[in-house]
């Protein structure tokens, strides 16, 4: 998954084109296969829990596939079904890599035993679906999730029927985000009056230009992209209100052809906005709730609401939460704040705090240290080297003993988040997004246990 997500722009493209299809396009394996761990699970037939349950899969990773079922009250839900032999399996993989990293990346070590120990959780759907629960709750309390008109949605899972390797929650109505994306860029192509493929290969050369030049491609902002779609949806306005005119008119008239009215489909992505909000949203999960999804690639992320206008992101797969203390969380809100402002004697007093420890303790390896992992990465700070190599090097000056063990799942997530930016061609400093909300932990809570 990190390396579809291509996080930090830190692998060959074509290693993420190989491995994108695990975030959800896996082979699925027979129905029958997947009726069987059902009744085994519940002990009873599949026709005495769902009163339907379609055959075919709406996605399939690693671990598992997804369907849809409808309760025998009614309620039409999502169902992840698990594979039994993937708890087994992964444990075996992880071991291999963890046996190679000791020998030739060192420095991913705690990682991956941080990243092995989150993803058990994975392996039982009932402990998913109370931290799926807790996020939803957590989100609703602070007005970020509970409406269509709020930032989020996370689906309500149903908990009385959830087991080890079953989980049943209600259905997001949206499309995955890579879909919408997809989509998007179509509509970008056609505005220009090109094919999808030449619209993104004269995007892509553009960037290579731009970074050849020293310069890094950035997006509109969420303003100018709010300016463009309020005027394309005047076009729309306009378009319509022809089509309605004609129908009233020409469109009575036996052999002429119905026009259907656009919906706001139609109308681009605010990618500034969307990346603004899912990391406002992960920040509010790490500095007030101490509860977050370690794994926010872009196979957990829906596009909900785009027909009626009402943008909003689902959020799914709660399988990778890490929990920190209310000393953790102060602990990052200052970090954060440090970072936000540069402050690099703070950066790195904090870093030390935390429990970071290499052999030299160089100051400028723990602030690079510090920067990559939690705020930003860009070609100033990394030499414009991919965060792999960046990391290597850093390992290389100073040896990495000990890393902020609580802290590689925010880490992971920061990286993660500004993955998705870049590839949207909207970096981000993560620090000087969450700043205020770090900054109001403070003052509410203070920096006291």
């Amino acid at each position: 998954q990190m390396v579809a997500s291509n996080i930090g722009n830190a692998f060959p493209k074509i290693w993420q084109d190989t491995m994108s299809v695990l975030q959800d396009q896996c082979p699925a394996k027979d129905f029958s296969v997947v009726k069987s761990i059902i009744e085994s699970e519940y002990g009873k037939p599949l026709s005495e829990v769902f009163s339907s349950f379609e055959e075919d899969t709406i996605g399939a990773a690693s671990i598992g596939q997804v369907h849809r079922a409808t309760l025998v009250d009614g309620s039409p839900v999502v169902v992840k079904v698990m594979y039994p032999e993937v708890e087994r399996l992964f444990r075996g993989d992880v071991r291999t890599i963890k046996m190679f990293a000791q020998v030739a990346q060192p420095v991913h070590v705690p990682n991956l035993e941080e990243i092995e120990k989150q993803f058990m959780t994975e392996f039982d759907y009932r402990k998913e679906a109370k931290q799926m629960a807790n996020v939803r709750i957590n989100l609703i309390k602070g007005g970020l999730a509970g409406g269509p008109t709020k930032l989020c949605a996370v689906p309500k899972p149903y908990l009385d029927i959830c087991t080890k390797r079953v989980l049943v929650m209600e259905e997001l109505k949206g499309e995955k985000l890579a879909v919408g994306l997809e989509k998007d860029m179509e509509r970008h192509a056609t505005h220009a009056g090109k094919t999808l493929e030449q619209f993104r290969d004269e995007e892509e050369q553009k960037a290579r230009e731009l970074k050849n030049r020293g310069i890094t491609k950035q997006g509109p902002s969420a303003r100018e992209y709010g300016q463009y779609i309020k005027f394309l949806d005047g076009q729309r306005r306009l378009s319509n209100a022809g089509f309605l005119l004609y129908n009233l008119t020409l469109g009575w008239i036996p052999g002429m052809p119905w026009k259907n009215t656009l919906d706001k489909s139609v109308l681009p992505i605010n990618h500034a906005k969307m990346v603004d909000d899912l990391i406002y949203i992960h920040g509010h999960e790490v500095l007030v709730d101490g509860y977050f999804n370690g794994d926010p690639h872009p196979g957990n992320i829906l596009l909900l609401g785009t027909k009626s206008g009402e943008s909003q992101l689902g959020l799914i797969d709660y399988g990778q939460v890490k929990k920190l203390t209310k000393e953790d969380r102060i602990r990052m809100c200052h970090l954060i704040l440090a970072l936000a402002n540069d402050d690099r004697n703070e950066i790195i007093r904090l870093m030390k705090e935390a429990g970071y420890k290499s052999e030299k303790m160089d100051e400028n390896t723990i602030y690079l240290y510090a920067k990559v992992s939690y705020d930003e990465d860009n070609d100033d700070l990394t030499g414009g080297k991919h965060i792999q190599l960046f990391m290597e090097d850093l390992q290389s000056r100073d040896p990495i003993l000990e890393v902020p063990k609580n802290f590689i799942m925010v880490g992971r997530t920061s990286i993660m988040l500004r993955g998705l930016a870049h590839a949207l061609h909207q970096s981000r400093s993560v620090a000087k997004l969450w700043k205020p909300i770090a900054e109001k932990v403070l003052q509410n809570e203070g920096g006291e246990d």
